[in-house]
């Protein structure tokens, strides 16, 4: 045998390819990352440490010793802050779309949205049921961006070993993949973004603007509305259009998502997500299910979005101008704002 190959030694070119790395930043999860090989020595010292006063630490609400993450707080922060805005939005859309649909009326409607309001439009309620609710789940989702991101950049970015190797192969001209510890955006988040500025236009004409002008917002309902559809009918055709789709789209697919729905719809006929079973008859089965969950979600929202749109669109912007004195007010607001 030859002795020289007893004494080989590991070339660079391997050392380089065992240094590379390609990392996806990892998608929406509610499990935090498990520490890394050179963290472990140092948690388990100070579990070890702390191991004797955990229990007296422990509080009514169980929250210590649960060994849960910053992402699995921000998630059922997320997830629970949904169900006080789903009661909400129930309620909303009866009055300012199911209601005007029945009655095919705005005056007659405008009763039912004044005892609406008696519920969700309290000094107590509308802080602790729709302000509260509503800023609690914005910003969970843009802390859990910014939470997977530090989690990415920790096991990705900074000191890696492939740092080194990738910048040798960009600087040899070969083609890199560059990395970006930000994870990769949904549909569902574009949409709750849109919506959230949308959400923030529709409070601010509608509640904001008249107690800034007036002092009250009491004069302010379906008939506002209305005029402002007579003013200006493409602005309000536009904006409440995009409003009522991102709504509908983000709270159906949203829930989806919160029922386990969501991952498992798909018209693409990849299996990326499930997994390949090797068999072409299952395999042709779960494409077939993977889409008609897709179609049910779809069409869900799609229906959501007509209900709304038949008796906001088609009732209440139909209502017209109001004159008198009220129509004098809600002339001043929305001229307040160059409309």
């Amino acid at each position: 045998m030859d002795s020289r190959s007893l004494r080989a030694t590991p070339s660079q070119e391997t050392l380089i390819s065992l240094m590379q790395l390609d990392p996806l930043p990892i998608a929406d999860t509610e499990k935090d990352l498990p520490p890394l090989p050179e963290d472990s020595n140092e948690d388990e010292k100070a579990t070890a440490r702390s191991i004797g006063s955990t229990h007296a630490r422990t509080t009514s609400l169980g929250l210590s010793g649960s060994n849960h993450g910053s992402i699995y707080y921000l998630t059922r922060i997320q997830r629970y802050s949904t169900y006080a805005l789903s009661i909400f939005t129930t309620i909303h859309l009866a009055n300012t779309s199911i209601i005007p649909l029945i009655t095919r009326s705005v005056p007659a409607s405008e009763s039912y949205l004044l005892l609406a309001r008696e519920i969700y439009q309290t000094p107590l309620t509308e802080p602790l049921f729709v302000a509260l609710p509503i800023a609690a789940h914005i910003a969970a989702g843009v802390a859990l961006r910014f939470v997977r991101r530090n989690q990415n950049l920790h096991r990705y970015g900074g000191a890696t070993p492939a740092v080194l190797p990738q910048k040798s192969a960009s600087n040899s001209g070969a083609p890199t993949t560059k990395f970006s510890p930000w994870p990769p955006v949904s549909l569902i988040s574009l949409s709750g973004y849109g919506f959230a500025l949308g959400l923030g236009a529709h409070v601010f004409m509608n509640r904001l603007l008249p107690l800034h002008m007036d002092g009250d917002s009491s004069n302010i309902g379906l008939a506002y509305v209305a005029h402002g559809f007579a003013r200006h009918p493409l602005t309000a055709y536009a904006a409440y259009t995009g409003l009522i789709g991102l709504a509908c789209g983000h709270m159906v697919w949203g829930w989806a998502k919160w029922i386990g729905l969501a991952p498992l719809a798909g018209w693409k006929a990849d299996l990326k997500s499930l997994g390949s079973t090797n068999h072409r008859a299952e395999d042709v089965r779960r494409r077939k299910r993977r889409r008609r969950i897709w179609l049910w979600v779809n069409g869900t929202a799609v229906v959501a979005s007509i209900v709304w749109a038949a008796g906001g669109l088609g009732v209440v912007a139909r209502g017209g101008r109001m004159s008198g004195w009220v129509g004098k007010v809600y002339d001043d607001l929305y001229a307040a704002v160059g409309q």
